[in-house]
Formats: structure tokens, sequence, C-alpha cells
């Protein structure tokens, strides 16, 4: 196998749970090469595109993630979490029965544009050489600081007593989990992220997307010259 001329790019709709990580081992395994890498985390509790790189198209990694991305989801109000989705228990804030359609959209409008956004502390972010996370879970304060990041639309899809599905398109670096707590703070009540999905990066869509188990058998099977 000559593995210095191959290079692929795969789009994968990423299953609930899984890390993005956890997919790229399952794609690195079969395809039996280390050079395989993503294009921007997915969270565990997030499904959708995840794009994947191999080989030499590892090296375009970087536009890839630079590219804007597209969500869909739904907010829980009334409530926040820890993590400000459910990865941590669910804690009451305030009895959101009395929030209206035109008080999310404008809340929504709020929080659209060139805004300066506080990443969640249980994210990726390294801050003094150390993934935020990693301090979170070890009980540890980091103090993050507001990053400019753009949502250049955010569209609420629907709204039903305590619950707002949306979509939203944004830049690179956007926190959707963080929207869900601005939200929530504009409010008054509180917010988390119940559910999300990528949709799109850049032009490529989650509808021409692969499902993982498919895949990996499919490359599994591949003739080693193919590669």
């Amino acid at each position: 196998m000559q593995q210095e001329a191959y290079g692929e790019v795969f789009l994968i709709d990423k299953p609930l749970e899984w890390t993005s990580f956890d997919v790229v081992k399952k794609v690195r395994n079969a395809l039996k090469i280390k050079k395989v890498g993503h294009a921007g985390t997915l969270d565990p509790l997030a499904t959708g595109l995840l794009i994947v790189c191999a080989g030499k198209m590892t090296k375009q990694i970087e536009t890839f993630m630079g590219q804007e991305k597209e969500y869909t989801g739904t907010f829980v109000i009334g409530a926040t979490t820890e993590s400000f989705d459910l990865e941590k228990p669910v804690i009451p804030v305030s009895d959101p029965s009395s929030i209206s359609l035109s008080q999310v959209q404008e809340a929504a409008a709020k929080l659209t544009g060139n805004i300066l956004q506080i990443p969640p502390m249980h994210s990726a972010i390294k801050v003094d050489g150390k993934r935020v996370y990693e301090s979170a879970r070890a009980g540890k304060e980091v103090k993050m600081e507001p990053r400019p990041v753009e949502v250049r639309e955010f569209e609420i899809t629907r709204f039903e007593r305590n619950e707002i599905d949306f979509r939203i398109s944004c830049s690179k670096g956007t926190y959707i989990r963080s929207l869900a707590r601005d939200m929530g703070e504009i409010l008054g009540v509180g917010a988390y992220l119940k559910k999300l999905c990528r949709t799109r990066i850049g032009s490529y869509k989650l509808e021409d997307a692969s499902e993982l188990q498919s895949l990996v058998e499919e490359l599994k099977n591949r003739p080693h010259e193919n590669l």
C-alpha cells in the first residue's frame, strides 16, 4: 500500500454517545493506516455530520474546520445543567410557562450576528495547555475568556411548553451549548441543550453522509491495492 499517495474524505453520520475520536479510531482500524483525523469535534451527546480525512487529505482538515456549520436541535427552558447539556444532572431554575414565542424569538435575535461567547467549562478548549473539561471533572475552576463568534442564522422552528427547536448556522468555534445557556439567561428561566445534530459543514450535507458501521464494513472489505 502506497500510503503517501492515498487520500480520502469520508462524510459520516456520527452515532449518539460516540466521541469523534471513537469514529476516527474505527476508520483508522478499518483502513489500517495511522494518518486519519476528523475536521471538527462533535460532543458524544450530539449526532450528525462528521468529516473524517485519511492519508494526504488530513492536510485539508483546517480548511474543513474553518467552514460554516449548520445545526438543528432542541433547547429546554426552565432548567439548566453544569455542562449546559444532558451530560450533567438537570437543575430546575424557574417556571417557564409565562415565556412567549415572541420572547424566544427576541432572545434568538440578540444572539444572532457577531457576538462574544464564553465557551462551556465542559469543552475541549485548552487553557494553560490543559483541556478545560479535564479541569472541570477534577473540580477545578478555570477562567474562560469570551471569544468572538458569528451566528449567521438562528431560526426558531418550534416552541411548545418548555421546548425550543432551532436551526442555527454559525462560524467555527461556536458552542451551541453556550447559546442554550445565554438564551436561558436572557429569558431569565435557565436553559440547556437537550438534542443536537450537525446537518452541514460548508457545502457538505448530512444527507450525503454514510452510516458508520456500513462504511467500516465497506472499508474492511476493500482490496489493499485500492488504497
